[in-house]
């Protein structure tokens, strides 16, 4: 075990901007082969990317979640897939601290770590002597070419009786088949593929009920004392996911100005976008609204740092808004983009301009299960009003 020293935020938001140039380059590439490049992933581990959610004690940053927004909104400039990738190995790798010590001693002692995973319980579960037998699917996991480790959730079954109830479980990648079925519209350089369990045991120390860590409660002894291990899930998670989409907003504003001068308005007489009146309209609308999700993106990160810090409890509507933010920045988000797509013309349909790629990727946010504004507008708005959440992932 290693302690290193961590570095400022300041510093791992550089890195994460400087790392832009190559990730943009390579973005093409993963969208073609439906993966990440292997480039990428190495500036990214090479950027300590990877250990932002690692502990101290094996040379990570323990990074909180404003840094997360931060360096996610850096990646997201870049390469909408990349960055989500990123975000979605800092949501396993936060959980796996909660397992005990003995567990993460053999997890993190691979350099820069990458574990995915996923927080449907597609799986079945029932007991065996010494831990569990799984069996299951589990689609939509992203990274799973680049990852050592899978989280995996499962429904866990005693046929002695007793209630069902999800557990979560630590598996090597290397004990789970893959299916490359990543053919989608959006994020493709994701590598989002399925991965199967069959008849597959787990020792009982990489077992834990989901409902311990929905509600910030781990069994590992080394972390219980670090500030970013004692929250909640689900707010962390949202936290965890918006950089991204921040980052893809701004994207498209980039790319949008940086095509700006060369461009007319077909059938018209501006021989030049940028002197007309709609286009001013369109700019300050979209980068308004990229503004108002910086605000939801922010104030989420800050709520579960502000939380983490105090110790205090979370309310049922504080995690509600902590959804409801993730529903914002998404919304708003997407919003911007169709906006800056929509001015960029029909020579935007190319797949060598990048806009087209940036919408594809924001669109496939917003159907993502847990990122879906509609879901979380309506959860948040229940809580509001006095009803009890009809969902276990808040």
């Amino acid at each position: 075990m290693t302690t290193s020293d961590v570095p400022a935020r300041e510093e791992i938001v550089g890195r994460a901007a400087e790392l832009v140039p190559v990730l943009a380059k390579n973005a093409e590439w993963s969208e073609e082969n439906r993966r990440l490049h292997d480039d990428s992933v190495q500036a990214l581990a090479d950027a300590g990317i990877f250990r932002l959610r690692t502990p101290k004690r094996y040379g990570g940053y323990e990074a909180d979640t404003r840094t997360l927004v931060e360096v996610g909104k850096q990646l997201g400039r870049a390469d909408g897939s990349t960055s989500w990738t990123a975000s979605v190995y800092w949501i396993p790798t936060w959980m796996t601290c909660h397992f005990p010590d003995a567990v993460q001693d053999e997890v993190f002692s691979t350099p820069d770590v990458r574990v995915c995973g996923t927080l449907s319980p597609t799986g079945m579960a029932a007991p065996a002597d010494g831990g569990i037998v799984v069996n299951g699917k589990w689609g939509f996991i992203s990274g799973a070419q680049h990852a050592q480790w899978q989280e995996i959730i499962a429904i866990f079954v005693d046929p002695a009786g007793g209630e069902p109830y999800p557990v979560m479980a630590l598996v090597p990648m290397s004990d789970l088949v893959t299916i490359d079925d990543w053919h989608t519209a959006g994020l493709r350089g994701t590598g989002s593929i399925t991965t199967i369990a069959e008849n597959l045991f787990v020792p009982q120390e990489r077992v834990l009920p989901l409902p311990a860590i929905l509600g910030g409660q781990g069994a590992s002894e080394a972390n219980a004392g670090s500030a970013i291990y004692r929250a909640p899930l689900l707010p962390v998670a949202s936290a965890s996911s918006v950089g991204t989409v921040v980052g893809l907003a701004h994207a498209a504003r980039e790319a949008f100005l940086e095509r700006l001068p060369n461009r007319k308005i077909t059938y018209t007489n501006y021989a030049n976008q940028a002197e007309a009146p709609l286009t001013h309209h369109q700019l300050a609308e979209a980068t308004q609204k990229i503004d108002q999700a910086e605000f939801h993106a922010f104030r989420l990160a800050d709520s579960v740092d502000a939380h983490a810090v105090s110790g205090a409890e979370w309310t049922l509507v504080e995690r509600a808004q902590a959804r409801g933010d993730l529903g914002a920045v998404v919304r708003l988000a997407k919003q911007a983009v169709d906006i800056f797509a929509t001015a960029s013309g029909g020579s935007s349909v190319f797949l060598d301009v990048p806009i087209q790629r940036i919408a594809r990727d924001i669109a496939a946010v917003n159907q993502h299960a847990l990122m879906h504004p509609n879901t979380n507008a309506e959860l948040y708005g229940r809580v509001l009003a006095g009803l009890e959440p009809n969902t276990l992932y808040i």
